[in-house]
């Protein structure tokens, strides 16, 4: 078996980083494995090799369920309405720091 028939028949990772000084995970890539733990081992090997990561995280391509560009305003155009949800209005104290 070459190794193009084996990365056929693998199921395609999307691979997570975050970062020595990062709150959240990013996307960094894509690898084909046959298994999460292979998947990490990999995406460890290929995207931290400078010890830039503190955290992997994995997921099937096929998993992944995302909205089309082509209907963001639909999707998005009503949170517009909706001035609550994002309260600008307000004055956050000095001595809060970052939210």
């Amino acid at each position: 078996m070459t190794k193009s028939q084996t990365s056929r028949e693998w199921p395609l990772w999307e691979i997570f980083i975050r970062g020595n000084h990062g709150l959240n995970h990013r996307h960094v890539g894509s690898l084909h494995a046959p298994d999460a733990e292979m998947a990490i081992r990999n995406a460890r090997d290929v995207y931290t090799r400078r010890k830039e990561g503190v955290s992997i995280w994995v997921v099937r391509s096929n998993d992944i369920t995302a909205s089309s560009p082509s209907e963001k305003g639909p999707m998005f155009d009503p949170a517009e309405s909706k001035a609550y949800r994002h309260p600008t209005f307000y004055d956050i104290p000095d001595d809060v720091g970052h939210m």
